[in-house]
């Protein structure tokens, strides 16, 4: 098993509550992690329709069969969080049930319902780049300050990558545990996540016309999202395509960033930006096919910059944090990728995917610096080289954004 980095919150959290709920996308590796990370507690898996079917029957002498317990997919079963109240609250020692899910729309509404102050609530992604490596986790929140550099073998071992077969190939753990073609697989997967999660949580009756327009959406990858021109290209109403844009943010198939509101410059753009949360799912959908394809694709730059946005949500949520990102976009044009709120500054982040940093690859950055009413400087350029230095004030990142160092 590759090591995930929400492995250390994870452990955190079943020491200080009764009950700790880990959602995800399908497939991400929730099932493999609790049960490494939990290995005496009895697991119930209620994808099983015969288990499925016990616990509804029953519910308190089902739950009474082990003193902790793992319950996957409690979206099959989710009236057993109110029985799972009631034991905690009879007994809140910490711990006693670890509980996952797959269809967040459907498993948040009951955890809000029956768990709220009971549960801690933690988020497990596909892997990012450094969970695949064996580096430690990225902090967004210090990605233009330089930290300790990576051991010579490690930089020689990642610079070595190509990094369009990475993205090509994507992130979910099915794909690197078990060595599988990563078409194949992403096939078997949309399919299943559209016939099956999708119909149960939205209701989608007409799945040919749906899938058509999340292919359309990822044909939409970062850039900013005009639901009525996507609405109106996918033969559906505004209400619909909302909606179905919904279902793919809550199955983490992609989301959203919205603009900044700090206003450095009046007539901001107020449309948020879209962006698809695994780079091998994108190239499924758009038919790219190989490395070769994607490197000299229309939209690999774009590709390249929701790759880079996945990486900084994955690893906010392995620290248990908010992904506080957002986009900054004028009239006029002028725009910056990505701004990672900090706390205390905002840090801007320009996304190239060329190999090469030209000296006008910073003109950006600089400009946004210079606006007199904005009190942030530097920012980090991420490009598609595997360069690592300092450029007019700016940190330029290589693709592999440092692997956490």
């Amino acid at each position: 098993m590759i090591p995930r980095h929400l492995t250390p919150a994870l452990r955190r959290a079943a020491e200080q509550y009764p009950v700790v709920t880990v959602t995800g996308p399908r497939q991400s590796g929730k099932t493999t992690l609790v049960r490494a990370v939990f290995p005496g507690y009895r697991y119930a898996s209620l994808e099983a329709p015969d288990v499925r079917a016990r616990a509804i029957a029953d519910p308190r002498g089902f739950l009474a069969q082990g003193d902790r317990m793992i319950l996957d997919e409690i979206q099959r079963a989710p009236e057993l969080l109110s029985y799972v109240q009631g034991l905690v609250d009879e007994d809140g020692r910490p711990g006693r049930f670890i509980v996952t899910g797959s269809q967040n729309i459907l498993l948040m509404k009951s955890v809000s319902q029956t768990l709220a102050g009971r549960t801690a609530l933690l988020l497990l992604l596909p892997f990012s780049l450094a969970e695949l490596y064996g580096f430690p986790a990225l902090d967004p929140s210090e990605l233009d300050r330089r930290g300790a550099a990576l051991a010579p073998a490690a930089a020689q071992r990642l610079s070595e990558l190509d990094p369009w077969a990475t993205l090509l190939t994507g992130f979910y753990p099915a794909v690197h545990d078990r060595g599988l073609s990563p078409r194949e697989w992403m096939a078997d997967y949309f399919r299943t996540y559209v016939e099956r999660d999708l119909r149960e949580v939205t209701q989608v009756l007409d799945l040919r016309t749906f899938e058509t327009f999340v292919r359309l959406a990822a044909a939409r990858t970062a850039t900013e999202l005009n639901l009525s021109g996507l609405a109106a290209d996918a033969g559906v109403t505004h209400q619909t395509a909302r909606r179905w844009l919904t279902a793919l943010e809550i199955g983490y198939v992609a989301t959203t960033l919205p603009p900044h509101h700090a206003s450095y410059r009046k007539r901001l753009r107020k449309r948020p930006r879209l962006h698809f949360l695994d780079p091998g799912l994108v190239c499924y959908l758009l038919g790219i096919e190989d490395a070769a394809t994607l490197e000299r694709h229309p939209l690999r730059g774009a590709i390249f910059e929701s790759f880079v946005v996945a990486e900084l949500v994955k690893a906010s949520a392995a620290r248990r944090r908010d992904p506080n990102l957002y986009f900054w976009r004028d009239a006029t044009g002028h725009e910056i990728d990505i701004l990672i709120n900090a706390g205390s500054r905002l840090i801007p982040v320009e996304v190239k995917s060329g190999r090469t940093v030209p000296p006008d690859a910073i003109s950006s950055l600089q400009w946004w610096t210079s606006i007199p009413s904005n009190p942030n400087q530097g920012g980090v350029l991420v490009h598609g080289g595997t360069e690592d230095f300092d450029l007019g004030g700016v940190r330029i990142l290589p693709w592999f954004l440092g692997a956490g160092s």
